[in-house]
């Protein structure tokens, strides 16, 4: 789980603050409200806004929160935002490539603002197609390898996993986005324990990141991530997890 997912796993340790919580809940709903507006708010024939709302309950997102950003996108209860999905790409310290998700009600001031963290942190911003052809989807599920064996994961196989990977005491498991929410359930079904779950681009090829270049890619990665309007960023860094660690925990 080298590079951005041990990353991932490191930062979600640490925990957030209620500020971090707050902003985290917002871009949470915003997600739902795209979701519903784009496909309609039954999550039982939308799959994006089903999985929105996973990663709402995942957070602990209130249940109410959840419905109000669904109703507002479908339009049944007014204040939703004209909020739209924006791809950016670029690449950071290192030459790495970074995907930027966003949900913005305002493209210019998201785009400047995204421009400008890239900039500040030694990176640039790309044109559309400059490195997006290096990340495919995939579903990522974590669970705990100190807990649990291989076997315990068998079920996840049954179900359509496609591999499964251990790394630093952590099983991922890779699905195809369309059989990731029957692998999800088929574990939860077998008892199995989720530390997260998620649907993310996955890098292709990774890139070693030079030593002297990880801590302004690692700041760079926060800036964009601890943005209000980024949903998610996605990279294809790949450095030792005892780096990773010394650097989020610093």
């Amino acid at each position: 789980m080298a590079g951005h997912s041990k990353w991932a796993q490191i930062k979600r340790k640490k925990g957030a603050t209620d500020q971090r919580r707050g902003a985290m809940f917002t871009k949470l709903a915003r997600a739902i409200q795209v979701a519903a507006r784009e496909g309609g708010g039954d999550p039982a024939g939308n799959a994006a806004l089903a999985h929105a709302i996973q990663k709402a309950k995942d957070a602990r997102m209130p249940k109410e929160n959840i419905e109000r950003a669904i109703a507002k996108g479908t339009g049944a209860e007014s204040g939703g935002e004209a909020i739209e999905t924006v791809l950016y790409e670029g690449y950071g310290p290192g030459g790495i490539a970074v995907l930027v998700e966003a949900l913005t009600d305002n493209r210019n001031r998201t785009g400047s603002e995204v421009r400008h963290a890239f900039t500040k942190y030694g990176g640039s911003l790309g044109e559309p197609g400059s490195v997006a052809w290096n990340f495919e989807k995939r579903g990522v599920i974590a669970v705990d390898a100190e807990r649990y064996s291989e076997d315990d994961l068998m079920p996840a196989i049954d179900a359509g996993a496609e591999d499964v990977s251990i790394d630093d005491d952590v099983f991922e498991i890779l699905t195809q986005p369309a059989d990731f929410t029957a692998v999800r359930e088929a574990l939860e079904q077998a008892g199995v324990e989720i530390q997260s779950a998620d649907l993310t681009m996955r890098a292709a090829n990774r890139v070693e990141v030079p030593e002297d270049k990880v801590g302004s890619l690692m700041s760079l990665l926060e800036a964009l991530e601890d943005h209000d309007d980024v949903s998610a960023v996605h990279a294809n860094f790949d450095v030792d997890a005892a780096t990773l660690e010394r650097l989020a925990t610093a």
